[in-house]
């Protein structure tokens, strides 16, 4: 892969570890916060929308600049805000800080995988964001384990400004590696012709699979921490190592996708939907035994990241030219909504006594919702191809 690819993938780490860090560090910040489980998890709600409206929003006012410069600024927006969760005296201004930090979030995954696919040939563009997404996977593979040590020994506050070190070295690699020509040579769309992508139904039916495909693993993930304490029997201090089994799933998983999706889009799409549906029902049925539940871990991790570069390639794809960068972000938004949703949903099913064993349960049920939309949505392209190809009477 060319060294901007790379590049970018740093990013992806440095955002994808400030994302999901707070996972692993539950229990602490309710603690210090002084406000239940569920309330913590709310942050991670608060970040997945604010990445929701900061996509289309930072996509939209940024698109006549440099990608380079877009992708700079993101990166200090992201550096800045990782520096105020960790002087957050409060836990509003702890959220508000959330916030801020996941604006830069959408718009860098979106600008980053239109470059990524920009720079490869046509055959490899799902594996360039799959390469890209490896940030990502390593974020959650080594960024939060770590995150949860350092800040289970050094306190949550230490985790954050771990964070922010690492978006300073990611903002670096980027000014040197990224080519500042990126993009120079496209062809101006106007604003109309990037907002007139939110009227093709196959566009939005690509988000639509992808907030609720992805929403289940966000229904376990959120309350992983309390999950493998409170119900399979773990200590605290094991969930650092059984979130790196997580990660490593998550590696193989992205991997596997982008090549998946660059031998078959259709089957790559209904096939990790379905895979993490089954998975999550395999969770629910072994989370009382610990053995049994590791294995299911690196699976879920395996199936919920082979997801992404199908999802994200498939709304590429629906899109078109003219409306691709806003499509990506949108459907990067779409990723966090999903998150905020599955974070959403099982709070409600904790509180409403359901307890942490139903999650899988749930999570089950709403990626299920994503699988039939992707069946609807492929449906509708074999129909709108049968309808093309009857001549005209």
């Amino acid at each position: 892969m060319p060294p901007a690819v790379l590049a970018l993938t740093a990013g992806a780490f440095g955002i994808g570890t400030t994302e999901f860090i707070i996972m692993g560090l539950l229990l602490q910040v309710a603690a210090d916060m002084h406000v239940s489980v569920p309330v913590a998890g709310l942050l991670i709600s608060g970040y997945a929308l604010g990445v929701f409206v900061g996509a289309p929003v930072l996509t939209l006012a940024t698109r006549r600049l440099p990608r380079k410069t877009v992708l700079l600024a993101l990166m200090a927006i992201f550096t800045l805000g990782n520096a105020a969760c960790a002087l957050a005296p409060n836990y509003e201004l702890l959220m508000a800080a959330r916030v801020l930090t996941s604006l830069a979030h959408g718009t860098f995954f979106g600008v980053g995988s239109v470059v990524a696919t920009s720079l490869v040939a046509e055959d490899k563009r799902a594996s360039a964001i799959a390469t890209m997404f490896i940030g990502l996977t390593v974020a959650t593979l080594l960024g939060v384990p770590f995150g949860a040590w350092f800040g289970l020994m050094l306190g949550w506050r230490a985790a954050f400004w771990a964070v922010t070190v690492i978006g300073v070295m990611a903002f670096a690699v980027v000014a040197v590696l990224v080519p500042g020509h990126v993009g120079k040579g496209d062809k101006p769309i106007s604003l109309a012709e990037e907002v007139a992508v939110l009227g093709r139904p196959q566009v939005l039916l690509g988000l639509a699979m992808t907030v609720f495909g992805f929403a289940g693993l966000f229904v376990v993930f959120t309350y992983i921490q309390p999950i493998l304490t409170r119900f399979t029997g773990f200590s605290e201090a094991a969930v650092s190592p059984i979130l790196l089994v997580f990660g490593v799933g998550l590696a193989i998983g992205n991997v596997a996708g982008g090549k998946l999706a660059d031998r078959g889009l259709e089957r790559a799409l209904i096939g990790t939907l379905a895979a993490l549906a089954i998975v999550l029902l395999g969770l629910a049925a072994v989370l009382s035994v610990k053995i049994a539940a590791i294995a299911l871990i690196l699976l879920l991790g395996i199936a919920a990241f082979a997801t992404v570069a199908p999802l994200q390639l498939r709304v590429l794809e629906a899109a078109g030219p003219s409306g691709r960068t806003l499509a990506s972000s949108l459907n990067i938004a779409a990723f966090n909504l999903g998150n905020a949703l599955g974070a959403w949903a099982g709070g409600v099913a904790i509180d409403r006594g359901l307890g942490l064993s139903a999650l899988p349960l749930v999570a089950a049920g709403i990626t299920a919702i994503g699988l039939v939309l992707a069946l609807w949505s492929l449906q509708l392209d074999r129909t709108t191809t049968a309808v093309a190809a009857c001549p005209a009477e």
